[in-house]
């Protein structure tokens, strides 16, 4: 396929199609279920299955041209393993699809069930289990809000978490790759998870145990390799955060790239640092600490180096418009995908792109061309000093939103970022992708070998 081209997702949601229950196996699925669940366990109510068969994927104008209609025929919503387990064996005995779900904030189609089936909620199996020195075990639907407390009672803090803090640490590690904290810890593969419970399709009697490098295939890999049922994730000391909001004058935005750079080798490090240029902050609902017709720097970083900061900021030309410990929650929401949907509400034509590598720094102005009409906004990740890690070793990935057109249109302007040394990650599919993809096979076709995992999701061999 020509990278001119986006993914045929239409000839793939088809295909995917065709795994789709009969009449007859569905109803004998559902009486099953109705044997084997309590009845608030189990939704075929039509509000209920149009909720859990969408997410995020309407920030995509291909995605929402392309996803089918077809809901899931049952939601479950288990508590606890056991039930997990119950439903899984029934799917399987039944051939019915199974497409795990958290609290639907992904904004791929992950969750969408592609061939209807069952979608299991594991929003309700939210317990936090046990929390240790340096890691805290949890059900798959715990959120990070319940995470972030548990470990607070004990000194401790989630080493890294997504800005959308309601997520459940089940959606994140099946979706998700980084966010808050991944300055000084990294992504999901950087040591973050560090043992797994997992349902494989059909279910051993017990769910089975992965630790350390044994994650990694279940990590964002949609729950095509099995439905994370426990995780055990890694905790840090907990430090006392504030934001810093801070701006800079000049059009080419070079100072405030300078800071920010500048800002990701304190010690400690910060929990997040964005940058935007002018045309985005103007997209935002207004705020005197983001003053209009300049460059944007935000960051949330420990108290004791707050003066450093105003230091850093100083020296590189700009000013210190706030310092709010109360706005670390706010700032978040002006990061990662946030950006985004924010950009949208103010501009619905917008489409975005994930991007990442030293041309974001070196030369941001051939980004923005590559794509006419964009705009760059960039997220501090772990320095690596690595020149040879094009797309993590000079400090910032971000997003690049431009006005949409067409996907013609958008892929070629995909085609001349690569061609820069840019690194593309594209949103505008559900196909799994990347260098983790041959073990994500692997272990897919081990642990499911009927294909029942989400559906759709694997790209075609």
């Amino acid at each position: 396929m020509s990278t001119l081209e986006p993914p045929p997702l239409a000839h793939v949601a088809q295909r995917a199609s065709r795994r789709a229950p009969g009449p007859a196996a569905l109803a004998a699925f559902l009486d099953a279920l109705a044997a084997a669940l309590p009845a608030d366990r189990v939704s075929t109510v039509a509000s209920a299955r149009l909720a859990a068969s969408r997410d995020g994927a309407y920030l995509s104008p291909l995605l929402s041209a392309v996803l089918p209609e077809r809901l899931a025929d049952v939601v479950v919503r288990p508590d606890d393993t056991g039930q997990l387990q119950a439903v899984v064996r029934l799917a399987h005995a039944h051939g019915v699809p199974v497409v795990p779900r958290g609290r639907g904030t992904g904004n791929y189609g992950q969750a969408v069930p592609l061939a209807g089936g069952v979608v299991v909620d594991l929003s309700d199996a939210d317990r936090v289990l046990e929390v240790g020195n340096g890691w805290i075990h949890a059900q798959a639907g715990a959120t990070f809000v319940a995470l972030e407390a548990a470990a607070r009672r004990t000194g401790q803090e989630i080493a890294m978490m997504p800005t959308t803090v309601g997520s459940t640490i089940g959606g994140f590690l099946g979706g998700g790759a980084g966010g808050l904290g991944s300055i000084e810890h990294g992504w999901l593969w950087d040591g973050f998870v560090q043992a797994l419970e997992v349902v494989g399709c059909p279910p051993q009697d017990e769910p089975r145990r992965v630790y350390g490098a044994q994650c990694l295939p279940y990590l964002h890999a949609y729950g095509v390799t099995g439905i994370i049922a426990t995780a055990t994730v890694k905790l840090a000391p907990a430090r006392d955060w504030t934001a810093v909001l801070a701006s800079f004058p000049g059009p080419a935005g070079a100072d405030a790239t300078r800071a920010g750079l500048a800002l990701l080798r304190l010690d400690p490090a910060p929990r997040l640092v964005s940058v935007d240029e002018p045309a985005l902050v103007a997209t935002y609902p207004a705020d005197p600490a983001l003053p209009a017709g300049r460059h944007s720097l935000r960051a949330v970083v420990d108290t004791g180096v707050v003066d450093a900061l105003a230091g850093i900021v100083a020296a590189h030309g700009g000013r210190v418009d706030k310092v709010d410990p109360g706005a670390v929650g706010y700032v978040s929401t002006l990061s990662f995908n946030h950006v985004t949907l924010r950009a949208k509400k103010a501009r619905p034509e917008l489409c975005h792109l994930q991007v990442g590598g030293a041309p974001l720094v070196a030369d941001p102005d051939a980004v923005r061309a590559a794509v006419p009409g964009s705009m760059l906004h960039l997220d501090g990740m772990r320095p690596f000093l690595d020149p040879a890690d094009p797309v993590r070793g000079r400090g910032f990935g971000g997003l690049l939103l431009a006005p949409f057109h067409d996907a013609a249109t958008l892929y070629a302007g995909v085609e001349r970022l690569r061609e820069l040394g840019v690194h593309v990650v594209d949103p505008h599919t559900w196909l799994l992708d990347g260098p983790a993809l041959p073990g994500i096979r692997a272990a897919a076709a081990a642990n499911d070998p009927q294909g029942l995992l989400n559906p759709g999701k694997l790209p075609p061999l």
